[in-house]
């Protein structure tokens, strides 16, 4: 279904990226293409601004912000506060209510699962801009149930357009507050076995041709919060091979309680917790999904995957889910420098040798 206020991620319909945020745009792209991204939907912009402008909520908001001093961190945080409770506290209108309503149905039904669990995930349209990166400052609620529930979660993801930290940072980048929208991503949780992140350039000093994945039992949100120590993979990009491995004692996963509703952090088993959490046909997989998301868009990507408990791709192959994507925002924004080759270096290097020019560069002795 695809109308003003929510839009399936596997629609066909052109829709502007303006009105699904930095997250929600990238996930309808990928799914298009044939990423394997858990289904859902997307709460458009223009349901949060008839939250906002039909009931005033503008007025409001502004009188809070034009009381801000950005030299005072404890009364950003106050004020904050007192934006998000404005937001949390007005009932969602009936339009967007009944319209969000539907979509979710309709997502329990195509996956066959009444109050299906759901991840409900800020989409800003400000998020990734070209000398900022908002990644982690907007909200995510995880394995929400029910209509209801995943309404207030829509509503908590817009009132984190105004966490202090997002002000803060707005303010230190000159990003004006005038303008702001958000949207919010519905997405089928994935009960995963393993999860994490991974980066197509080396983190730790811009090399392309590594792909980094960092790893946990469970899902990824304690990787990606780095409350964990994770598993690394430093990965070859061409041979999708691990060229080094670091595995770390894994002692907590963020897994589903054990009545389904809601998540608990539970102590990982001694018998996993010095076992690499994916083996090597699983780094590939890993490693590949990367790979072709980055070639897709063009430039080095940050991704979030996950691989669900007994789920297999056809043939066997590890089924490894995209959860988002997003572009890497620091190397790739530094100026490549061009390569320089020395005197003795590669194929002449072996030539000279060869001929008897010299060794490593130097002249043959007289």
């Amino acid at each position: 279904m695809t109308s003003r206020f929510v839009v399936a991620l596997d629609t066909d319909a052109d829709v502007s990226a303006d009105r699904l945020g930095g997250k929600c745009a990238s996930l309808l792209t990928m799914t298009r293409e044939g990423a394997p991204v858990p289904p859902g939907f997307a709460v458009t912009t223009d349901a949060f601004e008839v939250l906002l402008e039909d009931t005033g909520l503008y007025a409001d908001v502004d009188e809070v912000l034009a009381g801000i001093d950005a030299a005072d961190p404890a009364g950003t945080e106050v004020c904050s506060a007192e934006i998000r409770r404005l937001v949390r506290e007005q009932p969602v209108p009936q339009a967007v209510a009944s319209a969000v309503t539907t979509e979710y149905d309709s997502l329990c039904e195509a996956v066959g699962e009444r109050d299906v669990a759901v991840a409900v995930r800020s989409s800003a349209r400000t998020e990734d801009l070209p000398g900022a990166s908002f990644a982690g400052q907007h909200d995510t609620y995880l394995w929400i149930r029910g209509a209801d529930a995943v309404l207030d979660a829509v509503r908590r993801c817009w009132s984190s357009l105004w966490t202090a930290r997002a002000i803060t940072y707005r303010a230190a980048h000159a990003v004006p507050e005038k303008g702001l929208r958000m949207a919010v991503g519905v997405q089928k949780m994935v009960d995963a076995r393993t999860a994490g992140v991974a980066m197509t350039v080396n983190p730790v000093d811009g090399d392309p041709s590594k792909i980094v994945i960092d790893a946990g039992w469970g899902l990824g949100e304690l990787v990606v919060s780095g409350d964990v120590t994770p598993d690394n993979f430093v990965v070859d990009k061409v041979l999708l091979v691990a060229v080094r491995t670091t595995v770390s004692p894994k002692h907590y996963e963020l897994v589903v309680a054990p009545d389904g509703r809601g998540l608990v952090r539970g102590e990982v088993d001694e018998s996993r917790r010095l076992v690499p959490c994916l083996a090597p046909d699983e780094i590939s997989a890993v490693a590949g999904l990367a790979k072709a998301i980055e070639r897709r868009h063009g430039c080095p990507q940050d991704i979030e995957w996950a691989i669900a408990r007994d789920q297999h791709a056809p043939g066997g192959a590890p089924a490894v889910l995209l959860l988002q994507s997003r572009r890497e925002t620091v190397w790739s924004r530094r100026p490549r420098r061009p390569a320089r080759v020395t005197d003795g270096a590669g194929v002449a290097s072996i030539t000279e040798t060869m001929l008897g020019r010299g060794t490593h560069g130097l002249d043959p002795p007289a």
